[in-house]
């Protein structure tokens, strides 16, 4: 299998315009999906089950009688952990153990419900209160991605979201104990704009949702940019994509691999390596060559790799940075002699992944795992999203988290405990009290026994010292 890619460098006349050309190509959406999905949108809104189940019989491949039969029964989900081999249920547990430990830490950070008095005497505040009830879309008609079910459900259920609802097309063993592992609550096997339909606006099989969230192809994105305002979305997510920024100390196999492992996902994902030594650049592209006829999904990575992908040559590291936040991946990959050393230039992006051991794969099963930013499939990093982006509708917050990309600016450090404690309004009162108590011990020291100051002094110090922190 011949290998096509496209290859830039930096310093040709024709580069910005080839450049534009690569960022801007998979933004543009194509009028015959939007015809599409909004002519879906409508049946299943008009008409609720008999279009949804015309929908997933025609473009899912389902073989329900019934609407009804869409739903996964409780025994079938029950039954999908037993079906899997003990090595893939432990891998499941492992991963779904990691995301919980992230996110539970996500949430005792996340921006809590507050109130004070302005100088004017008015209450103000906020409250955080999770969504009643979420719907999430996992992808399943190319591929299987049990990751993608913990990745949304998980968060979903550490935010206190009440309950978590399911749409994947075809639904296999390994998704379906993914979902039982990460608490869902209802699964059904639908897919693609039906399945957003059916979530914003509910049928009388599907209930309406508050929010629905996860990735999908472009009639899925095309979905949710339509139902917004009807029902709450978590992004509207383009393809997916991956910045490889390498020098001479990055090894091509994995960075040829790991580009390899984005450009599977769809044939409009895009992997992008950019390196200042040609040298590099062309073991990357030999390691590609060799490596494509072996992976199974070698038809989806070729197209992807002709048709949206490049290999760049940068002047130095300073511009590959440069040209990564104009990008604004969704993962970006350094794998370079000293990664740490080039994170401060880093201000668009949704993962970061540090060092040639670090790959892009592992965001799958392990946070961070950011969502795109507005408008696009745009990531910021770094990340402090895990479920759906916070968005105010009907008095509440609902969160790709446990909370959105909300600023967050005053950051404390207690170096002492004493520091800690004295912040306690009681407790200065009670400082207070000892202070008015060691004032009189020193007067009484004046006046009677001179050599006591030597105590009643410092004493008198430390409380003063405490009183006005």
């Amino acid at each position: 299998m011949n290998l096509r890619i496209t290859k830039l460098d930096t310093s040709d006349s024709g580069f910005s315009a080839a450049f534009q050309s690569l960022r801007s190509g998979a933004t543009i959406p194509d009028p015959a999906v939007t015809t599409s999905v909004r002519e879906i949108i409508n049946r299943v809104r008009e008409h609720g089950d008999s279009a949804l189940l015309r929908y997933a019989r025609d473009l899912d491949g389902a073989a329900a009688a019934t609407a009804a039969e869409l739903e996964v029964p409780r025994a079938r989900l029950d039954r999908a952990r037993d079906a899997l081999p003990d090595p893939v249920n432990q891998a499941l547990a492992k991963a779904a153990q990691r995301i919980r430990a992230y996110h539970e830490q996500e949430l005792a950070h996340a921006q809590r419900a507050f109130e004070f008095s302005d100088g004017d005497g008015n209450l103000c505040g906020q409250r955080v209160t999770a969504v009643a009830r979420a719907g999430l879309y996992v992808p399943g008609g190319r591929a299987a991605y049990p990751s993608s079910v913990l990745m949304s459900a998980i968060p979903a259920r550490i935010a206190g979201v009440g309950e978590v609802c399911m749409a994947v097309p075809r639904p296999g063993d390994a998704v379906l104990a993914a979902a039982t592992m990460a608490g869902v609550d209802r699964v059904f096997a639908m897919g693609g704009a039906h399945a957003v339909a059916a979530f914003a606006y509910g049928t009388a099989t599907v209930p309406k949702v508050d929010v629905v969230a996860g990735p999908g192809n472009v009639y899925v994105a095309a979905a949710k940019r339509m139902v917004f305002g009807d029902a709450g979305v978590d992004m509207v997510a383009g393809p997916s994509e991956v910045v490889v920024v390498c020098d001479t100390a990055a090894d091509p196999e994995r960075a040829a691999l790991d580009l390899c492992a984005q450009a599977e996902h769809d044939q409009s994902a895009r992997a992008i390596l950019l390196c200042d030594d040609p040298a590099v650049m062309a073991e990357v592209e030999a390691a590609l060559t060799r490596a494509l006829p072996r992976l199974a999904r070698r038809d989806i990575i070729a197209k992807s790799l002709a048709g949206n992908s490049a290999l760049i040559q940068v002047r130095d590291m300073g511009e590959a940075l440069t040209l990564a936040n104009q990008i604004a991946p969704e993962h970006l990959q350094l794998m370079t002699a000293k990664p740490a050393e080039l994170l401060p230039l880093v201000t668009s992006a949704g993962a970061v992944f540090l060092g040639g051991h670090s790959a892009e794969v592992l965001g799958g099963t392990a946070p961070p795992r950011a969502p795109p930013r507005w408008p696009g499939r745009r990531r910021c990093w770094p990340n402090a999203r895990g479920w759906m982006p916070m968005q105010r509708r009907h008095g509440r917050v609902a969160g790709e988290t446990c909370y959105d990309s909300r600023s967050r600016g005053v950051l404390m450090v207690c170096l002492s405990s004493a520091a800690l404690i004295f912040s306690n309004p009681s407790i200065n009162k009670e400082v207070n009290e000892m202070h008015l108590i060691f004032i009189l011990l020193h007067i009484a020291a004046i006046l009677f026994f001179m050599p006591a100051l030597f105590v009643t002094i410092p004493l008198h110090v430390i409380c003063a010292v405490l009183a006005k922190r």
